[in-house]
């Protein structure tokens, strides 16, 4: 699947929640959850980096928002169920955003 086919795969689900208010907040949103991802892959790096010298490594962000701590996938699976992915996204990752 093209980086364009799931951009607006996940648009149109995101178009199914109430609390969105319209295309720029679902693209605002977007941008944040796919930045969360890849600054994840890059702590990676980093927490692995900070080991091989004798370190330790903080993340900038904090855990409940850290990627590996609600999306990433542990063994094949979910770690969390999709209905709690959505609670999470808006009352943690999201908390202030516009709700009707």
């Amino acid at each position: 699947m093209n980086l364009s086919t799931t951009i607006k795969s996940i648009q149109d689900i995101m178009r199914k929640d109430d609390g969105v208010d319209g295309d720029a907040q679902r693209i605002g949103q977007l941008s944040w959850m796919l930045f969360l991802k890849v600054f994840d892959q890059a702590e990676d790096g980093w927490e692995e980096d900070a080991r091989d010298r004798g370190r330790g490594y903080r993340s900038a962000l904090p855990e409940e928002c850290r990627w590996r701590n609600w999306a990433a996938h542990k063994d094949r699976k979910p770690q969390t169920p999709a209905g709690d992915i959505i609670a999470h996204v808006n009352d943690t990752v999201f908390p202030h955003r516009f709700r009707p």
